[in-house]
């Protein structure tokens, strides 16, 4: 029994061994013909991998100006294993680059733990070398093996302008590279903000790659396989924009020690000409340089928010440039007539209480006359008439089907222009006012009265200057719009510009409709409150807006296009407590018009652009 009992232990024994070196078997053959991990942690000490990064891709204007080029920017990358440290000259080293010994200490020493970092790896310790340091250090880089120099490029800016525009490019964030690693690595550059970050996808390029064999001192022998494996660098796309690069410097001019925004766009295909928003700054600040932090600082704590891009982000009350909308939504709905006559005493009446002030001017006999003398109370009337069209007790019906005209033309949601972060502006539907009642005001109902505001651009009625440009380039056309976008074309590509941008929006009003009301424009500039517009030779159609401002003076507002046939630029101005439309917005907006037309300003009219150029409207601080 004792003997059967040893028998079966060493059995067991045996069979435990057994499986034991099965196992054993088994893994290393797992690691030595199906998992090569050992292998390539064995090939990462003998062969180190460089990133090769493309040239960016350039931006141009309409008339193949350059707007942005690539500048090189130089990081110094170290292999902290391939480091010499006996022999190490840790001083001269710090005088070479210009760095004191705690600079030094600090960003050759990572948390090893980290696994974005290895010794094993290179790694930035350096980044935006100074070029001059960098000529200094380049010709003893010998002396430091493990340390090696990495060029990307950055961006700079040939001329002063469009700042909002272009945009800047920046370093990725963890978030970033966890969304795309396989584009992004800690240290690359990202388009942040206008163009660049629109067209981020082109403008980036793709990488290569180069493998080079190291010897036991971490110096270079040699290309690994012959360089079968390298990888060139693809540059990325050259990009052709819309933009007069001429009407931009005009824009920018005008607008000095202003506060607003000008929208400039070609009816005839949505391409913008120009787009300013003020005050601006220099692009050249937020270039890649060791100064950056520093401007953007400032910039971004400067009470005049120049980082503010006004054009697409600001939204403003457009007062009375909203009319013509509003009389082509009250001719199509039936509710006005082209012969329509309304009074005005200098105000809107109701029950014999004065409501809404006007101005004095001739009685307005038609929707083009009330277009040309801006009647309050023609449009307080008009815009009743279409909410009330269902009857008075049933407003919100009204109301919908104007908002649903509002969102045809464009209004209350973003365009989807090609550029980042536009607003949409807003205007008010009934449900916000069934709610706004209910919660202020229990048991009342709203009716057209109480809204009264939205029929000369005020109250809730909110535009951006872009938005406004295109409601310009719409009536130009007589019903329809083409997206707005900054893309003209790309560099050696047959690729069209997006089918979105070639695509006419018609919004559903008969063009018989829009010829009363670009002749009621046409009236505001020959005879109207938009005199100061008037161009001899260009027939120009325009409206003038003061919105109301609680905060300060008013806002000086005008969107108008030309010529009235076959137009080829509409425009909007918006200057912030600058007072009547006709004051300086309406000055600048013909200036640009006349500009962008004929090439030049005309002797007579220089008095015009010297007093915009001079007028300084930026409140000074104590």
């Amino acid at each position: 029994m004792i003997t059967d009992l040893y028998r079966n232990r060493q059995l067991t024994i045996r069979a435990l061994f057994l499986v034991c070196a099965l196992i054993l078997i088994a893994k290393a053959a797992h690691l030595q013909l199906l998992d090569d991990t050992f292998r390539q942690r064995a090939e990462a000490t003998a062969i180190q991998k460089y990133t090769i990064y493309p040239a960016r891709g350039l931006i141009y204007d309409r008339d193949s100006n350059l707007l942005i080029y690539n500048t090189p920017v130089f990081d110094l990358m170290v292999t902290y294993n391939q480091v010499d440290w006996k022999r190490f000259d840790t001083l001269r080293f710090c005088q070479l680059l210009d760095i004191s010994k705690s600079f030094f200490e600090q960003n050759i020493v990572k948390d090893w733990r980290d696994p974005r970092f290895s010794r094993a790896v290179p790694f930035v310790f350096m980044s935006k070398v100074n070029p001059e340091i960098f000529a200094r250090f380049q010709e003893s880089l010998y002396e430091f093996p493990g340390f090696f120099v990495q060029v990307r490029n950055a961006r700079g800016y040939p001329h002063q302008n469009a700042a909002h525009m272009l945009g800047y490019i920046r370093e990725v964030n963890p978030t970033e590279i966890e969304r795309y690693p396989d584009i992004y690595q800690m240290g690359d550059y990202i388009g942040a903000s206008g163009l660049e970050k629109s067209y981020e996808n082109l403008l980036r390029g793709e990488k290569g790659t180069r493998y080079v064999l190291k010897d036991n001192f971490g110096r270079n022998v040699g290309a690994y396989k012959n360089g079968d494996l390298d990888a060139k660098p693809v540059s990325g796309v050259d990009v052709f924009t819309s933009i007069s690069l001429e009407l931009q410097q005009y824009g920018e001019l005008l607008m000095q020690n202003k506060i607003g925004s000008i929208v400039a766009i070609e009816p005839a295909s949505g391409e913008i000409l120009a787009m300013v928003s003020s005050p601006g700054y220099d692009p050249n600040l937020l270039t890649i340089n060791q100064n950056r932090g520093y401007e953007y600082g400032k910039l971004l704590n400067d009470p005049l928010n120049p980082l503010l891009d006004r054009s697409v982000q600001a939204m403003y009350p457009p007062g009375s440039l909203f009319k013509p909308a509003i009389a082509l939504i009250a001719l199509q709905e039936g509710v006005l007539t082209a012969n329509r006559t309304i009074g005005c005493g200098g105000a809107y009446y109701l029950g014999g209480q004065r409501l809404t002030g006007c101005h004095g001017h001739p009685t307005c006999t038609s929707p083009a006359a009330a277009i040309q003398y801006s009647c309050n109370a023609y449009f307080v009337t008009v815009f009743r008439d279409i909410v009330d069209k269902f009857g008075f007790y049933n407003p919100q019906k009204g109301l919908d089907v104007f908002n649903d005209y509002l969102n045809r033309m464009g209004l209350g949601k973003p365009l989807g222009v090609d550029f980042p972060n536009e607003k949409g502006g807003n205007y008010p539907t009934s449900k916000y006012y069934n709610r706004i009642f209910e919660q202020q005001q229990p048991g009342q109902k709203w009716n057209s009265v109480w809204v009264r505001s939205v029929g000369i651009g005020q109250g809730e009625m909110l535009l951006t200057t872009m938005q406004m440009a295109n409601l310009g380039a719409l009536i130009a056309n007589r019903g329809y719009y083409f997206t707005p976008h900054f893309i003209k074309k790309f560099r050696n590509s047959d690729q069209p510009i997006p089918e979105a941008f070639r695509q006419q929006n018609y919004i559903g009003i008969d063009k018989a409709h829009f010829d009363l009301v670009v002749n009621g424009m046409e009236g505001a500039v020959t005879g109207g409150t938009a005199r100061v517009a008037y161009l001899s030779d260009i027939p120009t159609c325009g409206k003038t807006g003061t919105a109301e401002n609680p905060h300060g003076k008013d806002h000086s507002i005008f969107f108008g296009f030309a010529p009235k046939e076959n137009p080829r630029i509409a425009i909007a101005v918006y200057v912030e407590n600058a007072g009547f439309g006709a004051t300086f917005a309406a000055p600048i907006a013909s200036l640009m018009m006349e500009k962008y037309l004929t090439g030049t300003i005309r002797p007579a009219r220089q008095y015009l652009e010297d007093r915009i150029m001079n007028a300084n409207l930026v409140a000074t601080k104590p």
